[in-house]
């Protein structure tokens, strides 16, 4: 995505993410979208936003596939299926699903946070995209302070402050606020694009649909 700073906000689509960071569609949503933004030509600044799927996942958290079980009620075969459709959905746009028996759905308040900080730094969407990757490709637990911590640094952030961040947790009420935003505006489930802020499109939509709305979008303001 294009640095905001480097643009003429006037002739740049905007374009607001609500997404948690541990959500496979989210991210193919965001590599169809990223897709149609290329395949249009338009200019695009892309804001992220938090949402927890699990708010109340405890720290140790809970084996993926036993999670996707109980809480949308769906049998191991389908679980596979939906890996296996998933993989190749993200095959297709470039992303590389890692997925094992062995991978836990964690809790991703702190990730929300240092992604919080990173935007101050310029470094919102890179951490963005690197958390994707360490989890669903690296299988790191983005719960625990010096993996996130890490990731931070690997874009280019300070480690040691990314750690005094989590430590003493100065973003938290400003996430906390946040996603209460989100869902008091009727933000119930992720991912979900925001187009100059009064267009909502929830779910992966394709690259087509997205094409298709930007230049719906685009063209209907230069007419």
């Amino acid at each position: 995505m294009a640095d905001i700073s480097d643009l003429d906000m006037e002739n740049v689509l905007q374009i607001d993410i609500v997404s948690d960071v541990v959500c496979p569609w989210c991210i193919v949503g965001f590599k169809q979208l990223e897709a149609a933004i290329a395949q249009t030509g338009v200019s695009a600044a892309v804001k992220w936003h938090p949402f927890e799927l699990n708010p109340d996942m405890p720290d140790e958290g809970e084996n993926l596939r036993e999670h996707i079980m109980r809480k949308y009620g769906t049998s191991r075969e389908q679980s596979q299926e939906a890996r296996e459709r998933l993989t190749e959905i993200g095959s297709g746009l470039g992303f590389d699903f890692r997925f094992t028996d062995d991978m836990r759905m964690v809790n991703t308040f702190k990730a929300h946070q240092l992604i919080h900080w990173a935007a101050s730094e310029g470094k919102e969407h890179a951490l963005k995209m690197a958390l994707f990757e360490a989890y669903f490709q690296d299988r790191k637990d983005l719960n625990e302070d010096n993996i996130l911590a890490d990731v931070a640094e690997a874009v280019g952030l300070d480690r040691a402050e990314a750690l005094k961040v989590l430590e003493d947790g100065r973003y938290a009420d400003q996430v906390r606020q946040e996603e209460s935003f989100w869902t008091q505006n009727g933000i119930h489930g992720v991912p979900a694009v925001i187009f100059e802020r009064r267009h909502l499109v929830s779910g992966a939509q394709g690259i087509d649909n997205y094409a298709a709305i930007i230049r719906q979008l685009t063209q209907g303001e230069a007419a």
